[in-house]
């Protein structure tokens, strides 16, 4: 007997993450603009990126323990990466970026270490089709491989 799935598989960590603030070009909940325009000297894609309306930011809030909030984040990742997979091949498609900002805290965990492993896997999964994953974290001081400061992001 053939049955239709009506549902997804369930997801117990379902509600670690909140949505704050649905993908959007202008983020009203979080102050990047100065910031943005400083990486644009390090991404020679950032600043057209920005000029076609192809840079959007979603942002969550963590509500969950720091387990729930990394199988969320990856969650989140895998919902952002399927959005731009089929845009890439689109004009200006290699323009597309989409950001995910986390707000708030996991007990015990920094934002760094919530990141860690759904980057990797997100990295490892989705370089191979050109989906590029970046990871940026509040006061993260980092340099290009030519010794400049890249921006602390916000």
């Amino acid at each position: 007997m053939n049955r239709t799935r009506t549902s997804a598989a369930p997801r117990p960590t379902a509600g670690a993450l909140r949505l704050v603030e649905a993908s959007t070009t202008a983020p009203a909940t979080i102050h990047i603009s100065a910031y943005v325009r400083q990486m644009t000297a390090h991404c020679p894609y950032l600043a057209p990126s920005l000029q076609q309306g192809l840079t959007t930011w979603t942002v969550y809030g963590a509500e969950g323990d720091p387990a729930a909030v990394e199988a969320e984040l990856f969650h989140a990742g895998v919902q952002a990466a399927e959005w731009l997979r089929p845009l890439l091949n689109r004009p200006h498609g290699s323009l597309r970026c989409e950001n995910i900002v986390l707000l708030g805290d996991a007990p015990g965990a920094r934002h760094r270490d919530l990141l860690a492993w759904p980057h990797w896997v997100l990295k490892n999964l989705y370089g191979p089709v050109g989906i590029m994953f970046g990871k940026f974290h509040a006061g993260e001081e980092e340099t290009t491989r030519a010794g400049a400061r890249i921006p602390a992001a916000p």
